[in-house]
């Protein structure tokens, strides 16, 4: 397993993070053997970062974590992160929602500490805004306060919303990473796309990201299954506004009309595509049983997508899939 430096922090992070959400969903849904075994094979493969979140599975993500951490010595234990999503009905108690959040997500997860504490609220969503993160009393400022409290190391957030007020807080130099949605099917935060562009635009968010030095998390680089043969989670919403599964898994069979298995299965293409991004520090995956976890190492160590693919998805993404 490669490693990549994360962002201005000086931490060398695998190129594959384990991803213990509700997508693929194994440390939330599988039994305690396969969720120890498939922590334990992935951090033998050099994976050495897992993300979680207070949201996956009403703390239950965090609460496995908890106990099959701790099963495993100090030393061989990997950088973990975990994010707090605000009430946006009480966005005037932002620290208290914050502090609380963050006491019950270090209970669960039987931790002091975590090394990434995130923001996961959409920026310009139900009436959460860009001064709510970085206003007087805010977001960012709760967060430098606790961090100089020896709970988290760094702060990030999830780069959701609007764009542009998602830029702002990148450019204010007080977030240390980004989760940056990114893939085969939307590589709108990595490339130009048309202004026809059907879906959102997520206007070059990796490349300000490296003007920052800001660490950046790939999320949804198989779009919750969409860039995966079996297409096995239809059930989850995208997380972009104007799509359905439909219009993604359509999206999808179109680029690999032109790829074919030329780069690996589906699955693997689509890490790989994450990887030949310079701009990206960790591929997030999910997974649903220990063989996803399985054909991911594989497709890692098969390298970035080469550039020759990506310029065969280039006029299919001027065009906009048609």
């Amino acid at each position: 397993m490669k490693t990549r430096p994360f962002g201005r922090t000086g931490l060398e992070i695998s190129e594959v993070i384990f991803g213990a959400g509700f997508v693929g969903g194994i440390i939330i849904h599988a039994d305690d053997d396969t969720r120890r075994t498939v922590i334990r094979k992935a951090l033998d493969a050099g994976i050495n970062w897992i993300d979680t979140a207070q949201s996956y599975g009403d703390g239950k993500s965090e609460e496995a974590l908890g106990w099959l951490l701790n099963e495993l010595p100090a030393a061989d234990r990997p950088y973990v992160s975990t994010k707090f999503r605000l009430d946006a009905g009480r966005l005037d108690d932002i620290p208290g929602q914050i502090e609380r959040a963050l006491e019950a997500s270090l209970t669960r997860l039987q931790a002091d500490k975590v090394t990434l504490y995130q923001l996961h609220n959409p920026i310009g969503q139900d009436g959460f805004t860009v001064e709510h993160v970085l206003g007087r009393g805010g977001v960012c400022d709760t967060l430098e306060r606790l961090r100089g409290q020896g709970l988290f190391d760094h702060i990030g957030f999830t780069a959701l919303g609007d764009p542009a007020q998602c830029r702002q807080v990148i450019d204010s130099g007080r977030m240390d990473s980004a989760q940056v949605y990114y893939n085969l099917i939307n590589p709108s935060a990595g490339f130009p796309v048309p202004a026809a562009w059907s879906t959102q635009d997520f206007q070059r968010l990796i490349d300000a990201c490296a003007a920052k030095g800001v660490a950046v998390m790939d999320i949804r680089i198989f779009a919750a299954g969409v860039l995966t043969a079996g297409g096995e989670h239809d059930r989850i919403m995208p997380i972009t506004p104007k799509s359905s599964y439909a219009e993604e898994r359509a999206r999808a069979e179109a680029v690999f009309t032109v790829l074919g298995d030329r780069y690996g299965t589906w699955a693997q293409t689509a890490l790989r595509f994450g990887l030949a991004n310079p701009g990206v520090s960790g591929v997030v995956i999910g997974m649903a049983e220990i063989a996803h976890l399985e054909e991911a190492l594989a497709g890692a160590a098969l390298g970035p997508l080469p550039a020759e693919a990506i310029e065969a998805l280039k006029p299919v993404w001027a065009r906009d899939f048609t």
